[in-house]
């Protein structure tokens, strides 16, 4: 997806980018905050109908270092397209020339908008946004014929309200980082990253699962985290610690998202029925795994931000019926096991109603059961908070399922207050991704808690009632 966030080597990434810019020219220093720093470029639809008069809506921006937008900064902006697509307007631009070999340029000064169109065929259209001095903006779209309909079951589901709220972190890098040496401690006093973040009144655990990472070209070649052994042994310490439990079936080998779900190693050659059968097992083996030691998920992810599809080719979003037959298949796998467990379909785009409405509506005339809806959020790829709060209110009312925030990491306060205020008797709450170690994490990175962990105390106080 448009955010990538998913790597395992984000800190290497990182120092990289602060070197060197989008084109490669050397930088001494990153700029100081409030100085154009990077085009910006928000899609307020990343699924697209392949039939020659889509259109979707691109916010453009230029923001500093920190991610606020520069009002006032100018570019002149080179877009170029690859897929089959045109911009049809550009708007608060001067000049605007014809469009020429896919490659547009725009003169821009603040916030402006790109009307982007759909060609008749369907397929990935990628837009890039350049201009000297700044990093490069990107966006994935990805361009369907949605066909007719075909439910996986015709058994009608009501689908079951979480207990309780929720405010949840997803801490799957811990063993990473406990091998590596790095220490917890809070005000002061050493101890565990779970006990730590109870204390500041988080109350559910979030831990993704690869089929294979230690392969290769797994998440963790030769290591195996985020593998089941390693999920297992941190089950036991989440309801050691009396939290709940969320478990993010990734349903690849490496980082799920919707720019990439690749299929498992293991599951290559096989056929459709096939794919559908070790998605199954595979998620049962696991559930069967965490049951044993007494470590039942309490909620499931059946996939990760899966509103491009899952397990590519065979569940690719242009692919419908074949996605619910997979997303039906690990609903299954799970029930077989834990008929209680809570599912949950994960999509990103928490800001774009229009986005989430068209996978939601397919998946529904598909009859796929589930409980929850699953929203990431990140600012800079998804929209205002006032865009999270619009698309959740919607979502509230226009779908039987509660609906939460399921990753997110700035904007603490405004995320949550957003969350937990979700009307229609259809508020769960929110899970922060990472906070032990990316981002606006709530430890330094010698172990130390930091202010952004003592915004929860109060988050918890106003809202775990």
């Amino acid at each position: 997806m448009f955010k990538n966030k998913f790597l395992s080597v984000f800190i290497v990434l990182l120092i990289i980018a602060s070197a060197t810019n989008a084109q490669g020219r050397k930088m001494s220093k990153m700029p100081p905050a409030g100085q154009p720093t990077e085009i910006q470029l928000t899609p307020y639809k990343t699924t697209m109908l392949g039939n020659g008069k889509d259109t979707a809506l691109i916010s453009v921006k230029i923001i500093d270092k920190d991610g606020n937008e520069v009002a006032d900064a100018k570019a002149h902006i080179i877009f170029k397209i690859k897929g089959d697509a045109k911009i049809l307007s550009i708007s608060k631009t001067a000049p605007f020339n014809t469009p020429t070999d896919s490659t547009y340029t725009a003169d821009i000064t603040g916030d402006s908008w790109l009307v982007l169109q759909a060609g008749p065929t369907r397929g990935i259209i990628k837009l890039d946004a350049n201009a000297d001095s700044l990093y490069t903006g990107s966006t994935e779209i990805h361009t369907v014929q949605s066909g007719i309909a075909h439910k996986v079951t015709n058994v009608v589901y009501q689908p079951k309200k979480v207990k309780g709220k929720i405010l949840g972190a997803d801490i799957s890098f811990l063993p990473e980082l406990e091998s590596g040496g790095m220490k917890f401690s809070y005000k002061g006093k050493p101890e565990d990253a779970i006990e730590i973040l109870k204390a500041n009144g988080f109350n559910y655990i979030r831990l993704r699962l690869f089929v294979d990472p230690a392969n290769l070209k797994g998440y963790s070649p030769g290591k195996g985290f985020c593998d089941l052994d390693h999920t297992l042994a941190m089950a036991k310490r989440i309801k050691a610690a009396g939290m709940k439990f969320l478990l993010d079936f990734h349903y690849s080998d490496y980082w799920a998202d919707p720019q990439q779900q690749y299929e498992p190693k293991a599951w290559v050659g096989e056929d459709f029925a096939g794919v559908k059968r070790s998605l199954y097992d595979f998620t049962v083996k696991a559930m069967i795994a965490l049951k044993a030691q007494g470590t039942t998920p309490d909620m499931v992810q059946v996939g990760n931000e899966i509103n491009h599809g899952m397990v590519w080719p065979d569940g690719a979003i242009n692919n419908l019926d074949s996605l619910a037959q997979l997303i039906y298949s690990g609903v299954r796998g799970v029930k077989a096991v834990s008929p209680s467990t809570i599912i949950m379909l994960h999509i990103a785009l928490g800001g774009q109603n229009a986005e989430a409405r068209f996978f939601l509506d397919n998946l529904t005339a598909r009859n796929v059961p589930f409980d929850v809806i699953g929203l990431s959020y990140y600012p800079k790829w998804h929209g205002t908070p006032a865009d999270l709060k619009n698309n959740m209110t919607d979502l509230a009312f226009r779908y039987k399922q509660q609906v939460m925030v399921a990753e997110y990491s700035q904007l603490k306060k405004e995320v949550n207050d957003v969350a937990f205020t979700v009307p229609n008797g259809k508020t769960v709450g929110s899970f922060i991704w990472e906070p032990l170690s990316t981002w606006e994490s709530v430890f330094d990175r010698d172990g130390k808690s930091n202010a952004y962990l003592d915004v929860y105390p109060g988050i918890a106080k106003e809202y775990l009632k």
